[in-house]
Order: C-alpha cells, then sequence, then structure tokens
C-alpha cells in the first residue's frame, strides 16, 4: 500500500519531533568521566530548560528523552527529588516526551519506582513499547536494561542472568572495568545490559506486523546497537542479536541511541542509519546539545543545536 504523501511531497516534513539525551543532572559540583571529560552536572538543567524553551517555538509532534535524566553520582537521598526536578522540566514541554531508562537512572532508582514516574505502565515494570503517531511511520523503544544486573531486585531471574552472564565473559572483580578485554568483548560491562528473549520476539512481531501495513521504523535504544558507531564499551550487549531481527525486515529506516557520550554515525550492511546523540551531560556552560529531527517520507533530519550535530539520514 503506498501512502497519499508520498515522495512527491518532499518539502514539509511529516512531522517533527524533540530529542536529548543524557541529561544526568545532579546538584554537586562539576567533574569528570573515567577517562576524564569534564561533566557540568548542574549545567546539565540549562541545557535541558533551553531545550524544552526551544521545542516550544516550534510545532513539535512530541519529544523523546535518550535516557540517563540523572546521574548516578547523585546523593541517594536527592534522587527522587532529582527524578522530578528534571521531569517538571520535561513537563513543561507543550507535547508529550517519550522516556527511555538508562543505566544512571537504574542507579537512582529501582524500576518498579521510576517507570510510573517516567509514565512506562507496562506489566511486570518492562520498559519497552512501540507507538505511532502518523500512518507512515512507527517508533519502537527497546528496554536495554531488560537483561542486567541494575534496576531489578538482586533475587530477579534478570539480574542472576545478567551476573553469570558477566561471570563468564568479564574476569575483572570490578565488572564496570574492560581491562584484559579486546575489541567488542569490551561491551560486556555491568553498565550495559541486554534485550531479553521475550522483547526479541516482540521485536519481531512489531516489525512484521509495520511491513503489512507499509510503515517505516525508527528504533530508540539508550545502547547503541552498531559497533561502528559506538565505542565498544558502550554496546548492548547483544546488539548483533537483535540487529539479526532487525535485518530481516526492510522497514526499519534508523536507530537513534545514547548513552557514548560523545555520539557516534554509521550505515550499516543493510543501510539502516545509526545516530548516537551528543551528551546534555558534558556540554560547558553557556553551550547546549538537544535538537529536532523533521521526518520526510525518505529521509530524517537531525537539527542539532551546538554540540548536537546536524545530520541528515536518507534511505
Amino acid at each position: 500500500m503506498g501512502h497519499a504523501n508520498g515522495p512527491s511531497h518532499q518539502n514539509k516534513p511529516l512531522l517533527s519531533f524533540g530529542v536529548i539525551s543524557d541529561v544526568q543532572y545532579a546538584d554537586i559540583p562539576d567533574g569528570h568521566s573515567f577517562l576524564g571529560v569534564p561533566r557540568y552536572y548542574r549545567h546539565s538543567l540549562h541545557v535541558l530548560q533551553r531545550a524544552v524553551k526551544s521545542w516550544n517555538h516550534q510545532n513539535l509532534k512530541f519529544a523523546i528523552n535518550f535516557g540517563d535524566i540523572v546521574d548516578g553520582f547523585c546523593p541517594k537521598d536527592q534522587s527522587l527529588t532529582s527524578v522530578n526536578k528534571i521531569l517538571n522540566e520535561f513537563r513543561l514541554f507543550n507535547g508529550h516526551t517519550y522516556h527511555m531508562i538508562g543505566n544512571h537512572c537504574l542507579y537512582n532508582l529501582p524500576r518498579d519506582k521510576l517507570l510510573p514516574l517516567l509514565n512506562i505502565r507496562n506489566p511486570n515494570y518492562l520498559a519497552y513499547y512501540e507507538f505511532s503517531p502518523i500512518p507512515e511511520f512507527r517508533f519502537v523503544v527497546l528496554d536495554g536494561y531488560d537483561v542486567s544486573a541494575i534496576g531489578w531486585p538482586k533475587d530477579h531471574p534478570n539480574t542472576k542472568k545478567a551476573i553469570n552472564f558477566l561471570a563468564e565473559r568479564n574476569p575483572n572483580s570490578d565488572k564496570n572495568s574492560p581491562n584484559g578485554l579486546i575489541g567488542r568483548d569490551r561491551r560486556f560491562l555491568m553498565f550495559n545490559g541486554a534485550v531479553g528473549k521475550e522483547q526479541i520476539e516482540w521485536l519481531d512481531q512489531v516489525l512484521e506486523d509495520a511491513m503489512k501495513l507499509d510503515q517505516k521504523v525508527v528504533i530508540g535504544c539508550h545502547l547503541p546497537l552498531d559497533a561502528d558507531a559506538s565505542s565498544n564499551e558502550a554496546l548492548l550487549w547483544n546488539y548483533n542479536e537483535v540487529m539479526d531481527v532487525v535485518h530481516r525486515y526492510s522497514c526499519v529506516k534508523a536507530c537513534l541511541a545514547g548513552h557514548d557520550h560523545k555520539g557516534g554515525y554509521s550505515v550499516d550492511s543493510h543501510g539502516v542509519h545509526h545516530r548516537i546523540l551528543e551528551a546534555a551531560l558534558e556540554c560547558p556552560p553557556g553551550t547546549d546539545a538537544f535538537g529536532r529531527i523533521d521526518v520526510f517520507y525518505d529521509r530524517l533530519l537531525l537539527c542539532g543545536e551546538d554540540r548536537l550535530k546536524t545530520h541528515e539520514m536518507v534511505f
């Protein structure tokens, strides 16, 4: 089936939406990553405020937050207050914000407390879902911490599965250390996670349905899904398994992610675009990293602000 506003109507976007990733706010002094990259924990709030103000001056259908709204260094007695502080800023946006969870979110609050605040109301505290804002496109949000050593209760099967998974692949006593791991094996770190079997089956069904409806699909996940776009240390544990499903279908046009703060871009062997968004957290005072994506029938145009690079993804 063909859509009425197809390739002959290219001047005006089918829709536009806002994007931001890795705000990682905390009411603490500036610091550094493990690699020495400066982090501006308080200033990231101002980046978000400017993002929302900018979005409200544009005709946006919705916004997507790609995870990690509060930093792991946030004092734990401030976690709930800090999460709510950031969510209150998102609520000033004139449209709906779709959230996905990241590792720093889960350092602060367990799933049963976090997901209702993010308005993710799936059974069993699962954080994957999909939505179709217009008939031509479907958006799929993956839960990259489905199998994870963080966020679930210690005795949860997914926690046990993740701990066993890491024990087999990472010999370091500190499971966040990649020391001795080579190449893509450096992704086997505790601050990453995996998409579980049921979620993969769900993804397969969603993509099959999208094909039947002649929809193009954009996938969002906090963790990157392609090694050529991402640092090895930031990849989803089973990114290859997820992409094996994605590559069965021609409907997926782009995979968008956060987590790897420097950002990244690649086009994989099947022509799927992978774009990792630069982090709001690493914006020095007076700089920004947010944007909007214009969705056309045959391309996505990421219009970035300042440190978030503008990018056209043609398919």
